[in-house]
């Protein structure tokens, strides 16, 4: 299997299937959707090895660093705090972070600079590209290469992609783009979940990959979200 995966509860009504695939797989899953300081830390006792966060450290399109210093009190650690920054591009070619299910957009642009003022507050970033996400359409390259740009730079803790994957052939395309330094996490377009990629072969391309030295253990991930 793929430690690392993403349990993701869109919207109510997800938290028991939410706790039975922690249980299932104890310290192997992340989990997000409405993660606070006073429900963070039942998630990780419940077997989450990290949460994920997006909105609740935003507030009026800003990033709030006093919710964001909650919120690492409440799970002990940045060591197990996931920020979910999200983003669409813009106009001018920025990527700025959205929220609230991806329909707020806020002041936050996906730069080195973010990259590595937030990252001594987190563990990891996730970020999905919110305009190819679900779509199976191929990953955004443009912002993929400006991950794996600003990881090579340092000071970046690990990163995350997520959106548009469709073949096994994207695996190597974001590991391309993102000079190696750029994770990926795929859904909708595995055979698990009705797509047309077979799981087993992308268990066997991480594999293969963390033994040739590579990618790191953790590199590719799946993602699971729950209803709306």
């Amino acid at each position: 299997g793929l430690r690392g995966g993403h349990v993701v509860m869109l919207g109510a009504g997800n938290d028991d299937e939410a706790r039975a695939a922690l249980a299932a797989f104890p310290g192997g899953f992340h989990v997000g959707g409405g993660i606070t300081p006073r429900t963070a830390k039942a998630w990780l006792d419940a077997g989450a090895s990290h949460v994920i966060v997006t909105s609740y450290v935003f507030r009026d399109g800003r990033l709030d660093w006093q919710k964001l210093d909650e919120l690492t009190a409440a799970v002990g650690s940045p060591g197990r705090l996931v920020l979910d920054l999200s983003c669409r591009r813009q106009p001018d070619g920025r990527y700025l972070v959205v929220t609230d299910r991806w329909q707020r957009r806020t002041d936050l642009e996906v730069s080195l600079e973010t990259l590595r003022d937030l990252g001594a507050h987190c563990a990891e970033f996730l970020v999905h590209g919110v305009d190819v996400e679900g779509t199976r359409v191929g990953v955004d390259d443009d912002l993929v290469r400006l991950l794996g740009d600003c990881a090579a730079q340092g000071g970046v803790p690990p990163i995350t992609y997520a959106g548009g994957a469709k073949t096994l052939e994207d695996l190597d395309r974001v590991y391309a783009l993102g000079r190696g330094r750029v994770d990926l996490t795929i859904g909708s377009a595995l055979d698990i979940f009705g797509g047309d990629v077979p799981y087993a072969d992308v268990v066997r391309w991480h594999r293969r990959a963390v033994s040739d030295g590579t990618t790191r253990d953790g590199a590719v991930t799946v993602e699971e979200a729950g209803p709306s």
